[in-house]
């Protein structure tokens, strides 16, 4: 007898012996007290087999007929001895019409000892990382896109790090999209603040990683294809570690969780309405912030690596692209034909590797050897955008048309092309030899 059916026994002799009250005695078994009476009655006619459940024993009326249960086995057994329980399962229901659950199949198969090859992973053990001891030595970045500013202006996305030690927001910015030039100005600002972080610790974003698979170049000299972010790290000596699950960046994910319910509605009591605004705004709102949520480090020593004079930043904040000049010394960057003028080291630069810059005021150099050979100027001052250029220097001064395209210097009206005289070789007719006919 079961543990429930015990207690009905020994509260039905106590009944039966006038020690409870009919009352009492529902209450101890928790039913009411016609089901008393009908359940007493039962007892004084069978006895204690009268507890018993009336199916026990008996086959379960949804049970699997046993020809159904023979014939999943037989054919597990014949012909799907290597199929997982879900494919199990779906040819059976395609192949021989026989519709029964997954849980059914794995019991049959547990029964007769054929137990499906593919093992089931046992969910992963997370547990909680600690806090590296010194701020500076791990920052976590990444970049959120939320409606900022409600239905007062354009969908914006919040670029920001959080010091893994202390939990502060050591910078933070408001960009259109999410885009490296964000990511290039968050990191100038953390480092003319409070100097180069030991290392990074972001998602496996295009701008982080490139996508680009390696040359045969690039193989032979142990190089991996980086990003323009991606080099500039290196350029910095900042490590970048990539994350691999959400979880794992456990501690911006919470911080964009948390300024999404602030740092918003601060911004809707302001009447925060465009991207200038919410940048400005939010530079108020970070010490605030890192105020009330920051906390001490284990070690209170500053890891953050000052920045090395001799760097500089306007060198390597910038985007920077290979070309190859052509035989009229021009160069070919997004849909433009850039001229490069002559100067005292060279007269021509053609067929040479140049280094072309982006910088992040939008203006435009072109690199040769650590040299600046020439600059462009943007039309629209803001950030570094590939628009239309005015270049800065006199040899080349005109404008880029709309089109795209500068026009190359043609030759003056005045000047006749060349004709050859008469008896010129070319004008003499061509004359077999006598060997060669031969």
């Amino acid at each position: 007898m079961t543990i429930k059916e015990q207690k009905r026994l020994h509260v039905l002799n106590e009944l039966e012996t006038s020690r409870l009250t009919v009352e009492k005695a529902a209450e101890m078994l928790g039913m009411t007290e016609r089901h008393l009476y009908r359940l007493k009655a039962c007892y004084r006619r069978e006895g204690a087999q009268a507890l018993a459940h009336g199916n026990r024993g008996r086959p379960s009326s949804r049970r699997l007929p046993e020809t159904v249960r023979q014939q999943v086995v037989n054919l597990v057994r014949d012909r799907y001895r290597d199929f997982n329980d879900y494919h199990l399962t779906e040819m059976l229901k395609q192949q021989h019409r026989i519709e029964i659950s997954r849980s059914s199949v794995r019991r049959l198969r547990q029964e007769a000892g054929l137990v499906s090859p593919r093992k089931r992973r046992a969910p992963k053990h997370r547990s909680r990382r600690e806090r590296y001891p010194r701020p500076g030595m791990l920052l976590q970045i990444d970049g959120s896109d939320h409606a900022w500013l409600g239905d007062r202006g354009p969908e914006l996305t919040l670029i920001a790090a959080i010091d893994d030690a202390t939990g502060e927001v050591p910078a933070a910015l408001f960009r259109l999209e999410e885009d490296a030039a964000g990511y290039f100005m968050l990191l100038r600002t953390i480092a003319e603040c409070r100097g180069l972080p030991l290392a990074l610790y972001a998602d496996r974003h295009t701008i982080f990683q490139s996508p680009k698979q390696a040359t045969t170049e690039q193989q032979l000299a142990g190089e991996v294809p980086r990003s323009q972010f991606g080099r500039l790290l290196d350029e910095l000596g900042v490590e970048l570690i990539p994350s691999y699950s959400p979880q794992a960046r456990g501690r911006i994910e919470r911080l964009f969780e948390t300024l999404q319910d602030r740092l918003a509605k601060e911004m809707a009591l302001a009447g925060i309405s465009c991207l200038e605004q919410a940048n400005q705004f939010l530079a108020l709102f970070l010490p605030r912030f890192n105020t009330t949520f920051g906390q001490a480090p284990a070690e209170p020593e500053s890891a953050y690596l000052p920045v090395p004079k001799q760097l500089d930043f306007e060198d390597l904040f910038c985007f920077k692209h290979r070309r190859t000049v052509r035989t009229d010394n021009t160069i070919s960057f997004a849909g433009h034909t850039l001229q490069i003028p002559p100067d005292r080291h060279r007269g021509s630069y053609a067929r040479c590797r140049v280094e072309v810059r982006q910088h992040m005021d939008g203006r435009l150099s072109v690199w040769y050897q650590k040299r600046e050979l020439v600059a462009f100027e943007p039309k629209e001052a803001g950030p570094p955008r590939v628009g239309k250029f005015t270049p800065a220097v006199k040899v080349v001064k005109q404008e880029l048309p709309s089109n795209g395209r500068e026009k190359i210097p043609k030759l003056a009206k005045n000047r006749k092309p060349w004709k050859p005289p008469a008896d010129h070789p070319w004008r003499k007719p061509f004359k077999i030899s006598a060997k060669a006919k031969d």
